[in-house]
């Protein structure tokens, strides 16, 4: 599959029977929080990497709520109600004398109209430096950019 073409939707449910944890995989952008604040649920390292028995049913919701990107969901099954299209926001972070960082899902246009998807964390140039301009590459560094 090369960069220009969709990746595929996809969406993975959990359930513990009261609730059900709903994963999308490409709204991700890997901030870390579910598996470091909660590992006995969500560990990465394992298969199913959500372990819904590894926590009450409220922890693991408020755990859920904390996901920055909302790739992580979640319905209470007594409701019935699953979440229809799931936005995720996406987070702009100027570093101090360096990149512009833009977590979350993205499509960079380039001046001749080629669009490159960008997923997790992409570092922009703001020192106008950049061999690889949009893109950062570590030349706010060597020009002693403030900003």
């Amino acid at each position: 599959m090369n960069s220009s073409e969709p990746t595929p939707d996809i969406t993975k449910t959990y359930t513990n029977g009261e609730i059900t944890v709903v994963w999308k995989p490409n709204v991700c952008i890997h901030s870390k929080l579910c598996w470091t604040q909660l590992a006995d649920v969500f560990n990465p390292r394992e298969r199913p990497w959500i372990r819904m028995d590894g926590a009450t049913t409220e922890r693991i919701a408020e755990q859920v709520d904390r996901c920055p990107s909302k790739a992580l969901s979640y319905f209470r099954n007594q409701e019935n109600i699953q979440p229809e299209n799931i936005q995720a926001e996406s987070i702009v972070e100027p570093m101090p004398n360096g990149p512009l960082l833009v977590y979350g899902n993205l499509k960079v246009k380039s001046p001749d109209g080629q669009e490159t998807q960008k997923n997790k964390v992409t570092a922009f140039c703001r020192c106008g430096a950049s061999s690889n301009k949009p893109y950062c590459d570590g030349s706010h560094v060597r020009i002693g950019f403030v900003g």
